[in-house]
């Protein structure tokens, strides 16, 4: 990138002007990575100043059969399948309550979309874990498991969401997004849900009051522009409602070691290379740029490493997620390294070990508590290294 071009586009993003897609696709093509986490850091820092949000979360994958065969996704299972399970809701609310421990805040729930479980299933577990766990926010679903209930209930998105939100749920899950272009979508993705209804979906629950995040899985067979154009999309549908709390970039997964019944699912695999820790900072950064109308900007932790999480907090992230305990969509897949849980304890120091203040919210992203800062003199005096 020419320095003409690098000076009109910092004067554009410290005046606060908005970024088109060609400025979008000129930042991919930077090589200066550090240039690039700089500016992005310019903007989070006006947006967030020294914070770094987490919050103290568990995931629950109640089945994960599924009728859809995604190229990407090595969590799925068929009927009859060895490792294919479906919970009892009294099975459900139980691990939850297993988990209830660490003054937990928010249930994430996603399942696989089951063939035959109807539609009763999902608003009862909501309202029997919201009994069992009343001060735990319940973030629950993603468009594509919505629309898989329009199919198999035959009501509306729009009545679906009302008894859902009767029963408990404070907020949809941002998945079913990975890249809306259907040049990358239609080798990728293998359930009928793209953009034009996981929109609509997403508009929905803004007009009923919820808020929501967004995600990008990225890494796999699209191409910068790609991005852009998914950012770009969500970026007009904010516009429109101002529903979005965060965007989530989701870096794509190997599976690096065979499935417990010998099978690799990946079917992108082979002709696939994970992005590299440069790429994800840069995706971060760039994100974080183009999405002006968005507060916050999450790295997950689980998909990323935690020291990648860490420099991504430099590159335009301001939220490292939680502490997670088991997420079976990543780690099903991937052997990739990253620990099941981090605890409130260890988020704390890899916020502060990267330079910022560490601040628990809620999943509505309100402040629980906010905690000091780095220590100042850890960073001017040499230490010891810990064993």
């Amino acid at each position: 990138m020419d320095v003409g071009l690098k000076r009109e586009l910092e004067e554009k993003v410290r005046s606060g002007e908005r970024l088109t897609r060609e400025d979008g696709i000129a930042l991919y093509e930077s090589d200066d990575l550090a240039w690039l986490g700089g500016l992005a850091h310019e903007v989070r820092t006006r947006k967030n100043g020294d914070v770094v949000h987490f919050n103290v979360n568990r995931h629950l994958n109640m089945t994960n059969v599924c009728t859809a065969s995604c190229a990407y996704c090595s969590f799925q299972r068929k009927p009859g399948e060895k490792d294919a399970y479906t919970m009892r809701i009294e099975e459900a609310v139980k691990l939850a309550k297993e988990m209830e421990s660490e003054n937990l805040t928010e249930l994430h729930i996603v399942n696989g979309l089951h063939p035959n479980l109807p539609w009763r299933y999902y608003p009862r577990s909501l309202r029997e874990l919201k009994a069992a766990l009343p001060h735990v926010s319940l973030k629950a679903f993603t468009a594509t498991e919505i629309h898989h209930f329009e199919t198999i209930s035959g009501l509306s998105a729009s009545e679906i969401l009302d008894e859902l939100i009767d029963a408990g749920l404070e907020s949809l899950t941002g998945g079913g997004a990975e890249i809306f272009d259907w040049e990358v979508r239609q080798h990728i993705v293998d359930h009928r849900t793209h953009w034009e209804d996981w929109s609509r979906i997403h508009r929905l629950a803004h007009e009923k009051g919820l808020k929501t995040p967004c995600t990008m899985l990225y890494g796999h067979i699209e191409e910068p522009r790609h991005r852009v154009d998914h950012v770009l999309r969500l970026r007009e549908l904010q516009d429109e409602t101002g529903g979005f709390q965060v965007f989530i970039p989701l870096r794509y997964q190997h599976d690096f070691v065979d499935m417990k019944d010998g099978k690799i699912r990946n079917r992108l695999q082979a002709r696939t290379q994970m992005a590299t820790g440069a790429e994800a900072l840069k995706t971060f950064a760039v994100s974080r740029l183009l999405f002006d109308n968005v507060p916050h900007v999450k790295v997950f932790w689980v998909m990323h490493g935690v020291q990648t999480a860490q420099l991504a907090l430099q590159h335009g992230a301001d939220d490292m997620d939680g502490s997670v305990v088991e997420y079976k969509i990543t780690h099903d897949a991937d052997n990739y390294g990253t620990p099941n849980k981090l605890t409130r304890e260890d988020l704390l120091e890899l916020i502060r070990d990267a330079g910022f203040r560490p601040v628990e919210r809620n999943t509505r992203y309100e402040i629980i508590r906010e905690y000091e800062g780095p220590d100042a003199g850890r960073r001017d005096e040499p230490q010891p290294m810990r064993v």
